[in-house]
């Protein structure tokens, strides 16, 4: 199966016999603008294209997974890929051409890579999980043998299994996968997704990533921990003498991360249910502030080793926290990259540290003074955000393709109360 991850961050795309695939790589399999319309819950409430337009769907040989359990059942086998005009240029629409773009953009202009991991958590949903487990041994007890179906098969298929850990609520699990540069970063994500979905499901059981499973709960987040590094592979993002050991070569895209911050919220947290996860005192951002090991900041600094010796530079990397599983990996990861982009082009000073406890002792003043201020509170205000930000992290046909996905979206549930509406959102992810 060809296929990309889309607007709705869902997986679609056409199957084609294997023995045609090496005619398939060049030749791909037809595909439909509105294609990209279609909303996580399966509608198309607007359009650009109508039924108008053809396009071509081509597998990347990167993207390739073939998933094979071991358990007798067929192997699945899918491979992301691109989606071209018929001439053969790249779809203004794309999520892994925007991606792409951008990436090649932080190279030509600055030199920079980006290496990326994206740190999933996500829902198991078929059993009755054991109170007061959290981060507790009995939590993984009660899925058997699932964390070694998981971690295998994300072996197997080159993802570089790195963590799987039970989490907060009851139920909740954790798992992560090595570092990669952009692209592949964006593409382990998605897999990932689909390995660990597959895998609950032969155990009967139903795996959601759903931002949040009710409303005042604990949400699922995906966390996009990155670093800088130039094309040997040198890690750029950490200086001892910067603030709070921040490189004056990674200050500035910092920076312009923050700067975006609310207009980002709408790529990297673009379900209704979103805006439910990213509240006070929830473990998630709700103001734009760089924090060092605060886990409400909406840029936080990772710790690494104090130990005399420690070799920081590798290990040094920043974690956007309002991220969720309703993103496709591509678009979140492309719109964080040009917000970065636009703050080295604008050499941004980097607003200092700052913890969501001291955010709430500062005046107005201050907070202005340090470009904090609050994400939006739903979708519709995050929307306004992006449709007001001139061109910088989205632009032309995709940009009013996607605020029109959106609001579609959230058009259609305007009417269904929020424990409705969870459910819907657990089932679609």
């Amino acid at each position: 199966m060809a296929c990309y991850s889309d607007f709705a961050g869902q997986v679609r795309g056409k199957g084609f016999p294997a023995r045609e695939l090496e005619e398939r790589w060049e030749k791909g399999v037809g595909w439909t603008p509105t294609n990209i319309m279609i909303n996580c819950f399966g509608a198309i409430p607007a359009t650009p294209w109508g039924a108008s337009g053809d396009l071509t769907l081509r597998p990347d040989p990167a993207g390739d997974i073939t998933l094979d359990f071991g358990d007798g059942a067929a192997p699945e086998r899918f491979i992301l890929g691109y989606v071209d005009a018929l001439d053969g240029a790249p779809w203004s629409c794309c999520p892994r051409h925007y991606l792409r773009t951008a990436l090649e953009e932080l190279e030509r202009d600055f030199g920079l890579r980006l290496r990326v991991a994206f740190e999933h958590e996500f829902t198991c949903l078929g059993f009755e999980p054991r109170l007061g487990a959290a981060y507790g041994q009995e939590s993984i007890r009660q899925i058997g043998d699932l964390p070694e179906i998981i971690l295998a098969a994300l072996d197997r298929t080159g993802l570089e299994p790195d963590t799987f850990l039970p989490e907060y609520s009851p139920g909740q699990y954790e798992v992560t996968v090595r570092p990669a540069l952009g692209m592949e970063a964006a593409d382990r994500a998605v897999k990932l997704r689909q390995i660990v979905r597959a895998a609950a499901a032969r155990k009967g059981w139903r795996a959601t990533f759903a931002p949040i499973l009710r409303s005042g709960g604990v949400g699922n987040g995906v966390h996009i921990h990155f670093s800088l590094e130039d094309a040997a592979g040198k890690p750029l993002s950490y200086d001892p003498q910067g603030p709070q050991g921040v490189s004056a070569v990674a200050a500035p895209f910092i920076a312009g991360v923050l700067a975006h911050g609310r207009a980002l919220c709408t790529v990297t947290a673009p379900s209704v249910v979103s805006y439910e996860r990213l509240r006070p005192n929830a473990w998630s951002a709700s103001v734009t502030n760089l924090g060092k090991r605060d886990r409400e900041a909406l840029v936080r600094i990772c710790p690494v080793s104090e130990k005399p010796g420690a070799a920081v530079a590798r290990s040094f990397n920043f974690e956007y926290r309002a991220a969720d599983a309703a993103a496709t990996p591509h678009l979140a990861l492309g719109a964080l990259v040009r917000a970065g982009l636009h703050g080295l082009r604008a050499k941004a000073s980097l607003p200092r540290a700052a913890s969501v406890i001291e955010v709430a002792a500062m005046s107005e003043a201050e907070r202005a003074a340090n470009g904090i201020v609050a994400l939006p509170k739903s979708l519709g205000e995050a929307l306004d955000h992006l449709e007001g930000d001139p061109g910088t992290l989205m632009a032309g046909d995709m940009k009013a393709a996607y605020l029109m996905h959106k609001r579609g979206e959230a058009g259609q549930v305007a009417a269904t109360g929020i424990d409705q509406l969870c459910g819907l959102y657990a089932q679609v992810y």
